[in-house]
């Protein structure tokens, strides 16, 4: 290699060594600082568009975690709300058989008409109260159901279905204006009240089934989400461990480059030694 004053190679090349150095030492420093092997498209687009398609399932799948953790609460007040009802049922018909006692007096049928009427009031009072963020599976307002978000695109529903039960209706067939003021009267409620109680379980049961239903997707739908963030991880999260002796070792490659460059840019110092004494 000749020596000239003009053009240095050894400097040349010692800086492009340093400066390859240099810039692995910022990707290193870049992965510690993010904890990400993959932050951006300029580092892996391939595998940066496979993260970033995950990202957004992982946000929809929020969304219908969120829908259905509504669905379970809306169920679940419904439920409360429900087996109210039926405990005021059984309370109902004790006090409509004590009514159809022929042998009672009129006082005795006025007190039990009375907390006969009360208790009907009370499960209008439960099914009007019986809403959660607007809405009532227990009354008419949302027939025949409520469908909430089941997948990431939005296509599928799980539907929490309505179940009636407003005095007079298919399921408490009970009328709101039903009164025990005679004892025919009386025993025309017992026989209603049986029937209602028997229709009014059923419906509890199919609400619960349908609760179950919502909460064991709901599972499923966090279980997904966990795997998907999982793989997200696998696909972009740097290994600090390695990164960290990487570092170490560009560092000690940067101070050699330095030193290597320093040593390249003394070498046309020689030329001065060949002029001496001239």
């Amino acid at each position: 290699m000749s020596l000239s004053v003009n053009t240095n190679q050894s400097a040349l090349a010692a800086l492009q060594q340093l400066n390859a150095t240099n810039i692995q030492l910022d990707q290193t420093q870049s992965r510690i600082n993010t904890g990400l092997r993959v932050s951006g498209a300029k580092d892996n687009a391939a595998v940066y568009a496979v993260a970033q398609g995950l990202r957004s399932d992982i946000g929809a799948y929020g969304a219908v975690s969120t829908s259905l953790d509504r669905a379970a609460s809306i169920g679940n007040v419904g439920l409360s709300a429900g087996e109210a009802i039926s405990d005021l049922l059984i309370e109902l018909r004790e006090r409509a058989t004590a009514a159809s006692d022929a042998s009672i007096d009129t006082f005795t049928r006025q007190a039990y008409d009375a907390d006969f009427k009360a208790l009907i009031s009370q499960i209008e009072v439960i099914l009007a109260n019986a809403e959660f963020d607007g809405a009532n599976i227990l009354n008419s307002s949302n027939s025949p159901g409520i469908g909430f978000l089941a997948d990431a695109d939005g296509t599928r529903t799980l539907t929490l279905n309505n179940q009636n039960l407003s005095l007079g209706g298919a399921i408490l067939t009970l009328a709101a204006t039903a009164s025990l003021g005679t004892q025919t009267l009386a025993a025309a409620v017992v026989s209603t009240l049986q029937t209602s109680l028997d229709n009014v379980n059923q419906a509890l049961a199919r609400l619960g089934s349908d609760v179950r239903k919502i909460e064991a997707h709901n599972i499923f739908v966090t279980k997904l989400t966990d795997s998907l963030t999982a793989g997200i991880g696998n696909l972009v999260d740097a290994d600090l461990a390695q990164e960290s002796a990487r570092l170490q070792a560009l560092q000690v490659r940067q101070q050699l480059g330095v030193q290597a460059l320093s040593l390249a840019n003394s070498r046309p110092q020689i030329i001065l030694s060949l002029f001496q004494g001239r």
